[in-house]
């Protein structure tokens, strides 16, 4: 057992989604900033995922973390979610594609194993078929086998989970999905989530919710507290039982976001926020 296998889960994520050539030097800023949890996917599409590990590289040789420091979480995306640039071979069994992909990760990432590798989407908007169904299990031998720590599911409706317990198949310990305010802050994934001691993340809760963020009631609440709408929200997020991602690029905002952890909110102002506008 390696030593990350004893590391804490996270409070705080770093999404690397859509930085490109800016990938290793705002993932090397974010880890020197405080952030010890990097979210990735190998996903040539929207993630420069060897550009994460050369960031890890720079922050690893000037010492300021190692590599049993660091959370990292990376996924499997079906060939309907990549471009050209896949991969795994497309013409494999989908175990096999699992299999080479997180090869690929541990080859970008530098290391021995991940400590969350989660499936990034089931293959239906509606049903968790066959295909996830081997996916999953496949998922679960590379956990099994130590290549990974932790398992979850991203892009995921009630009725995935659902219907992943009713098949009587292993839960995920994490589920990443979209987060908007107008529609409850995804109540109903939520409390199924707490009643299965499942861990929520969300993402895009603020580029999601503009309207929430330039509200003058909630930029009044920050305020307030003197504190930005930003930290506002992630704070109330980790309220109800999220857990944040932030993926932003300005080196002001990764203080901000990471100092959201400090603040101390009055239950009536979490319930005022979470009823806002869900």
């Amino acid at each position: 057992m390696t030593a990350a296998s004893h590391l804490a889960l996270p409070d705080f994520l770093y999404g690397t989604a859509w930085k490109e050539e800016r990938t290793a030097t705002l993932t090397a800023l974010a880890i020197r900033t405080g952030f010890r949890a990097i979210d990735t996917a190998n996903q040539r599409k929207h993630y420069f995922e060897a550009g994460v590990g050369q960031g890890l590289a720079d922050v690893y040789r000037e010492g300021v973390v190692k590599r049993e420091d660091v959370f990292l979480q990376t996924k499997f995306t079906y060939q309907r979610g990549q471009d050209h640039r896949l991969p795994y071979d497309p013409e494999a069994p989908l175990s096999t594609q699992v299999a080479q992909s997180l090869a690929g990760s541990l080859q970008h990432l530098a290391t021995d194993h991940i400590d969350s590798f989660v499936l990034h989407g089931p293959s239906s908007n509606y049903d968790w078929t066959n295909d996830d169904a081997e996916v999953w299990e496949a998922m679960r031998k590379e956990r099994d086998d130590g290549r990974a720590r932790l398992l979850g599911v991203s892009n995921v409706a009630l009725a995935h989970l659902e219907q992943l317990e009713k098949n009587g198949q292993e839960l995920p310990t994490f589920v990443q999905n979209r987060c908007y305010a107008r529609l409850g802050w995804d109540r109903d994934v939520r409390d199924f989530c707490r009643e299965h001691n499942i861990m929520y993340q969300g993402f895009s809760l603020l580029t999601a919710n503009q309207e929430l963020v330039n509200h003058p009631v909630v930029r009044e609440m920050a305020e307030g507290l003197d504190a930005t709408p930003a930290q506002l929200i992630f704070s109330v997020a980790r309220a109800i039982g999220i857990l944040p991602l932030t993926g932003t690029t300005a080196a002001d905002h990764m203080r901000q976001d990471l100092a959201s952890r400090e603040l101390s909110l009055p239950p009536q102002m979490v319930s005022a926020i979470e009823s806002f506008a869900g």
